[in-house]
């Protein structure tokens, strides 16, 4: 599966459950309603933050982003409020999870339904408010590396 390209996302929860984890498991699901999902691992953090909070955001990373990309992955990071101190971000209006300045999009959603397979659950979430940012390139992952998309399709 590392040969398949994917964009890289920041999912984030607000609240009491303030946390954001790296993602590459999204996809849009239909457009009516609007909707997208993520695969989360049953051990990681966000799975319990997500599943209790019930409401999350998807930053769509951009290409100057990477260090924010590397950040949030790193499973020796401080948790809670402070893994956000020095990262510009927002609170969503919707959801109250971060809107991490800089990305190239952002969606707001509302978590509908998940499904468990394996170690990991599916977690569908509709959209209730989504956005773009000023930077045009996402930032991809593929064969371990970060890239663009125009160095991809060269």
């Amino acid at each position: 599966m590392s040969r398949f390209a994917t964009g890289v996302t920041v999912l984030t929860v607000g609240g009491e459950h303030l946390h954001a984890m790296t993602a590459n498991a999204f996809s849009s699901v239909s457009l009516d309603p609007p909707s997208v999902l993520c695969s989360v691992g049953h051990s990681a953090v966000m799975h319990g933050a997500l599943t209790s909070a019930g409401r999350f955001a998807v930053n769509i990373l951009g290409v100057p982003q990477e260090g924010l990309a590397r950040h949030f992955a790193d499973k020796s990071r401080t948790l809670g409020a402070a893994q956000f101190d020095g990262v510009p971000w927002r609170s969503g209006e919707h959801t109250g999870a971060p809107l991490l300045a800089g990305s190239v999009a952002w969606l707001e959603c509302e978590l509908t339904d998940s499904h468990v397979f394996g170690d990991h659950t599916i977690f569908i979430g509709t959209v209730l408010a989504a956005g773009r940012g000023d930077h045009e390139d996402g930032l991809l992952f593929v064969n371990g590396r970060f890239g663009r998309a125009d160095a991809a399709a060269g």
